[in-house]
Order: structure tokens, then sequence, then C-alpha cells
């Protein structure tokens, strides 16, 4: 690879034959790498370089993956208990009842040989004290194999526990065993722990702060205790990236530390050794401490490895092309971790900055600093734009003025404020707190007005998610959009973001609708669209006062679809596992119709109740509300009942009914209840889907909404056999990911979202 076109052809054969890997439903047997690595080293002395990377990234993804597969619990319905020793990795997050944890498994206690994964995810409810980071526990575990919802749109739960290194899933079992062992002296472990003392000590000086977490955030990396509300002034300004430790603030703290060094070598005369070679030492010094307080996370490892070759190359006092050094660094970076071709801010990192390199590096006349930074925030809000969209479907229109703001405050002076802080807390303590408390206040006139900016109507853009082929010709609209000033029809890259930009998805036809039963875990959420509607039947559970099925599941699946508005919300009753994402759902849309059989519970967004006999119809599809009754049933046999009729089939929406609302929807006339789908009753309760009622829906499928291997045996074994006793084909949200069904006469049946995006590492 000696000539400079060679780095970037290798790595980009690398990162395309990686990313092949990490696209397939399955790794091959294991004996294929070996010819497959021959055919690497065959084809690279003859000027092969391209195909060569190829082969040999395709070889070390697959060797990777295979390795992390065996370090984690295979696929299955069961759970495995075990007693086990280990470490508490990682500051503990907080929740409702608890607290959630990375637990590093050093030794099983029991059973002997027991086979435990080295990493995995816990949940500890009321526990005997709250844990804390680099703590040593002796727990018994119930764990399982890694499992997470699958919905289009949403967040993929299974592939970050994949990339995470987490083998498995679980809780802390109450045993007289569980206890605190005495602490062994271990490099990981104290860092750990020292980490968790300085969180503790920022959390005494920042009490009550409503910036706190943002800080947190800011100088070490912990996000827990960013508010939902935060976040999303965050994501409307397009500052999010500049509140995790991230690339750009590693960038930032090894580049002082680089101009610093230099400032004092010039001061001080040093000669004998290169003061660029000691200021790039310097700078990937305090890049490696800063990241080792934010933990190493995963991007943070990518970050210190790109500063490492960009410092390498001072050091090694060679003339390097950027493409080159970035090339290296991409070479790098998936060398140590081929899992990182998946991840969004791979692509992001990457991205940003060829694109200043590519719109700033060249030019003859070099700009003046604000005139400079003027140009970086419009060129990456501009260029980075089709990424945001494919990944996360919003863009902020106002994080070009936004990030004038922030990127100075938040990145130029609050980290050093931050920094200084933190590390003068227990050698000037009086110092550290005066520090920390001025950055206090400057976080909280820089947060007013990134809140102005978030309040501004049109802030934040959203779009249906867009084909990969329309995204690709929107980067190539961005090339030609910022190619330098004398290139002929530049502006037709504008033509080339049309695509991205005005995609829509298929909407059903008149008269046909669109069925998706979303996966929510133990819970239920539905949405039916029409040719220009679109209905949300429940919303799902609540979990905290951050997190619900509303914002988690049902927002981005809607965004995804391309959907704005919501037309009628129905809310078949006020248990938490269907009432839990309304408010969340309620703020993030306009709703036009609120019903409910507990408008009492939502009486502030003018809820009204559902009851027997509403109907109406839209764009030929009709909508009759057959319960609840009034008939002094249970809170679950009051559920609204809603069946969904259109020229192509039936879908009949049940809520909780169990048994006895059942028999009072017996009561209806003629065929009323006779449906293609049905949605199973109290989630497959064996105390619902009683025989008659099958008989008188006598639907062709069965869709259960209930969470895999959860705790209340749902769907029961009783209830499957009577859907196989008269030939209903069953399907599970928790085991097939959210169901759609086009209603249209025409189907064969609803389709498994996690049968249609399988990848090595997800369970069937």
């Amino acid at each position: 690879m000696g000539c400079g076109t060679d780095v970037p052809r290798f790595a980009l054969g690398m990162v395309i034959g990686m990313l092949a890997i990490q696209s397939l439903p399955s790794l091959p047997p294991p004996w294929v790498w070996f010819p497959l690595g021959v055919a690497a080293g065959l084809l690279a002395p003859r000027g092969r370089v391209f195909w060569a990377a190829m082969l040999l990234g395709l070889c070390w993804a697959g060797v990777q993956g295979s390795w992390r597969l065996g370090d984690r619990l295979p696929p299955g319905d069961h759970r495995v208990e075990a007693q086990v020793e280990g470490w508490v990795l990682g500051i503990p997050s907080r929740m409702d009842g608890g607290e959630r944890f990375d637990f590093m498994v050093s030794r099983v206690l029991s059973p002997p040989g027991g086979i435990v994964p080295g990493k995995a995810r816990v949940s500890w409810y009321e526990g005997m004290r709250p844990m804390k980071a680099g703590e040593r526990w002796c727990l018994r575990l119930s764990l399982r194999s890694p499992r997470g919802m699958m919905n289009p749109g949403g967040f993929d739960y299974e592939q970050w526990l994949f990339t995470q290194g987490i083998g498995a899933v679980g809780y802390v079992r109450d045993d007289p065993a569980n206890r605190l062992v005495e602490s062994r002296f271990s490099p990981a472990a104290s860092l750990q722990a020292g980490r968790q003392a300085l969180y503790d000590r920022l959390g005494e000086v920042w009490t009550n702060s409503p910036v706190a977490g943002l800080l947190k955030a800011l100088v070490m990396g912990e996000q827990d205790d960013i508010g939902r509300d935060q976040w999303e002034v965050l994501r409307r300004t397009g500052t999010a990236h500049l509140i995790a430790i991230s690339g750009s603030h590693i960038g930032l703290v090894a580049g002082l530390a680089f101009l610093l060094t230099l400032r004092v070598c010039a001061w001080l005369g040093i000669q004998r050794w290169s003061p660029p070679s000691l200021a790039a030492w310097a700078g990937m010094l305090a890049a490696f401490l800063y990241s080792a307080l934010a933990d190493f996370t995963i991007p943070t490892q990518r970050a210190l490895i790109m500063i490492a070759v960009a410092m390498g190359a001072i050091i090694s006092r060679r003339h390097h092309r950027w493409m080159q050094v970035m090339a290296l660094a991409l070479i790098a970076v998936t060398l140590w971790d081929p899992l990182a071709v998946i991840a969004p801010g791979f692509w992001l990192s990457y991205g940003a900055v060829a694109l200043i390199a590519y719109t700033v590096s060249a030019r003859l006349q070099p700009l003046n600093r604000l005139r400079l930074m003027m140009r970086i925030n419009w060129v990456t809000a501009l260029g980075l734009a089709p990424l945001l969209l494919l990944f996360f479907r919003q863009v902020s229109l106002v994080a070009p003025i936004a990030n004038l703001v922030a990127v100075p405050v938040l990145g130029m002076l609050l980290i050093p404020l931050g920094l200084m802080g933190a590390l003068l807390l227990g050698a000037a303590p009086t110092v550290g707190h005066w520090l920390l408390g001025l950055a206090e206040w400057v976080m909280r006139a820089a947060w007013r007005v990134l809140e102005w900016f978030s309040s501004w109507p049109y802030a934040q853009w959203t779009l249906a998610e867009p084909p990969v082929w329309s995204v690709l010709l929107s980067v190539l609209g961005v090339v030609l959009l910022l190619a330098p000033r004398g290139i002929p029809a530049r502006w037709q890259g504008g033509v080339l973001l049309l695509p991205a930009l005005l995609y829509q998805p298929a909407r059903p036809d008149r008269g046909a609708f669109r069925f998706t039963l979303l996966d929510v875990g133990q819970g239920l959420s539905a949405v039916v669209e029409t040719h220009e509607r679109v209905l949300v039947f429940d919303t799902g559970a609540r979990f905290s006062s951050s997190f619900d099925m509303g914002n988690a599941v049902i927002e981005p699946y809607l965004r995804q679809r391309g959907l704005d508005r919501i037309d009628a919300l129905v809310i078949s009753h006020d248990d938490n596992d269907h009432i839990g994402g309304a408010r969340s759902l309620l703020a993030a849309f306009p709703v036009d119709e609120l019903l409910t059989s507990a408008p009492g519970r939502l009486s502030e967004f003018s809820a009204r109740p559902c009851h027997s006999g509403q109907r109406w119809e839209w764009d030929g599809v009709s909508f009759t509300m057959l319960g609840p009754f009034s008939l002094g049933l249970s809170e679950n046999d009051n559920s609204c009942v809603l069946k969904v009729d259109g020229a192509g089939g039936t879908v009949l929406l049940t809520g909780d009914i169990e048994a006895g609302g059942e028999r009072a929807l017996l009561n209806q006339p003629g065929d009323r209840l006779r449906s293609d789908i049905l949605v199973a009753p109290h989630h497959g309760s064996k105390t619902s889907s009683s025989e008659a009622f099958l008989d008188r829906v006598s639907p062709r499928w069965a869709l259960i909404p209930a969470s895999y291997l959860n705790r209340f045996g749902f769907p029961h074994p009783l209830v499957l056999a009577r859907y196989r006793a008269r030939g209903i084909a069953a399907m599970t949200t928790g085991e097939g990911g959210a169901l759609t069904l086009e209603v249209n006469g025409k189907t064969a049946g609803p389709q498994p979202y996690r049968a249609g995006h399988r990848r090595y590492w997800r369970q069937p």
C-alpha cells in the first residue's frame, strides 16, 4: 500500500466487506474464512488492493461475529439461573422500582460447570441498596438470550446489545446469598470506582440543578440524568452531538492539549525534542484520559483511534494528505471493531470530517475564524442531511444557527471549565466548586438560548424514511452542490436531493387499509391506516418519566410512515400497558378525536367515552365500536372493542376483555362479530378467547400482543390449543415483532417484521 491511492482503496474494500457480513441473516460455517483469507493474500501482491481488502473485511468481520455469538446465551425459550461473582461495569441507571447495570461475570459459582456470558445487562428491583460502579458482588441471576422489540422505525435494542458485547439480559433474583464481596484490586474496577466517585461528587455540587444531567454528560459522558424534554430540545436544534462525549469533544481536548504544549515548548525554548511531536504525544494522552473518563465507550474508542492515527502522522514527520489520514483511521477503526460500520455515529463522524476537508482544506485563500465556523456549520448541516434522514428521519433546520452558539459555548468553554473543575475537586475543592458553579451558570444561559431556538415553528423537519437508493443519490447531490466554484452545473446536485426529500410511502387504496400490530412488549398498540387517515388503538405501557411505548415505538413508526397527525386515538381502558404511552403521543401529534372507556384519565385532552353503537367511515373503510356496554362488568371487560371493516377484510380489536366481556359481545346480531383477523383478547390469557367467542368470530388469524418469555405465560397453552383446533393461525408480537397486514383482499397473511429483517445476531 505504498501508493497514495492504495490506502483509500483498501479502506473502501474493507468497509464494503464488513458491511456485507453485517447484512447476512446467518454466518457461513467457520471453514469458509480460511480460503477467503488465502485468496486475499494472493490478490494483494498482484495489485488487486480493493478486492484483497474486501475479502479481508469479510473474513475479519465474520471471525469477530462468530466470537461474539460464542459469548452469549444461545437463542431459546428458556431462562438460565446461576450464582455468579463479578463486578458492576459502568454507573448503574436508576429506574422506577430499581436500577439497571452491566455486570462483568468473573466466575460461575453454581451450577458447577455452568456457562454464563462474560457480560450481562441486569435489572435489580428493590435491591439491597444502590449499586456502585466497580463494586464486586455475588448475585443470583435469572438470564435469557438477548432479544428486543422489533418495529419499523424503532430502536434496534437487540443490535445495540450485540455491538456492546452483552451476551445475556435478565434480573437479580431474591436470594440470601446476594452480597457485596470484598473488592480485589484491578485496573478496570478501579477506573469504574473512580468514575462513580466523580459522578457522586458532581451530583453533590449540582444538586437540584435542572442542567446537571447535561453537564455530567459533557464532563464524563453519563446521559441518564438528561430529561426527555431536554433531549427533544437537543434534537430540534441539532445539538445532541455536543452533549455526549463524542469524536468532536475528544478531538477538541486533544487539540487544546496539542496547542498548549506547542505554546509551552516555545515559551521554554525546547529544541532537543521536536515540539510538534511532543504536542502530538500530549494530544494523544489528553484524548486517552478523556476517553477513560467516558468509560471507553465504543464511540470514544473510535474517536481515540482516529486521533491516534492523525497524531501519529505528525509524529512520523511525513506529509500525508487528508484522504490518506482518514483512510488509515478508517482501517484502524474497522479492524478494532468491525461492527462499527452499522453504527450511525460511525457514518456521521466520518461524513462530517470528510465534508469539512472537502470544502475547506483546498481553498486558495484561507477564511477568518468567524467565516470558517459559519461555513463549517452550513456545510455539515447540508451535507449530513441525507444520512440524518436515513438514520433518524428528521433534520434540524435551525442547526446551523444553533450550533454557532452551542459549539463555542458548550465545546470550547464548558468542557474545559467542567474538566478543570472536576479535576480540582480533590486538590483544591474551593476552586473546583467555583469553576463547576460557573459552568452551571453558563449552561443555564446557553440552555435558555437553545430552548428559544427549539420553540421556532419549523425548527425541525421530519420526513418518512427514504429508500437507501435515494439517500445514495442525495450524497452525490451534496458532493456536487459543495464542489468548488467553476464546476459546471453544480445546481443539478439539488435535483439529486429530490427523491429522498419528496419520498412518501405508498398508502392503501380506497376501501382497503393497512393494519399493524406493533411490538410493544407486554402491552398493546395497533395502527390502522386508510387512504388518507390514521387510527391508533392503545399506546402500550409507561415505564418511567422518560420512557414509554408512545415515544419509543409508536411515534417512530408513525414518523417512518410519513404520518404527522392522528385522526383518532382509541384507548381501550386505563391499564398501564394500554394507556401508558398516551400522553407522550398526544404531546407529539395533533389528535382530532380521543375515545376511551376511561375518559377521566385523559380529561385534559377532551377525551370522549367509547360505547357500543359508535360508527364512522373513512375512505370506504367502516369503523364500528362494539363495546363496552356499561353492564357493571370488570374494568378489563369494559374495554373499547373496535371492528374495522374494509373491502378486503376485517379486523377485530378487543382490548383486555375476558370471558365476561366476550359473553356480552355474543349478543351482537348476525355476523357482526365475524372477522378475518382477531387481535387476541387480554394478550392470550386463559380467561379469554372462549370457545363460543372464537366460534362466532371465526377468524383466519389471531394476532397476540404479548412479550417474549413474559412472566404471565401469555399466550396460555390452552388458548393456543383452541386456536389450533379451529385452524386459526396464531402469531405473537414477542416472537415475530410488529405484524403488518395489507387488508386489500390480496395478501397472504400478516408479515412479521423480524422475519423480513433477519441478521445473524438476531434471534429468529
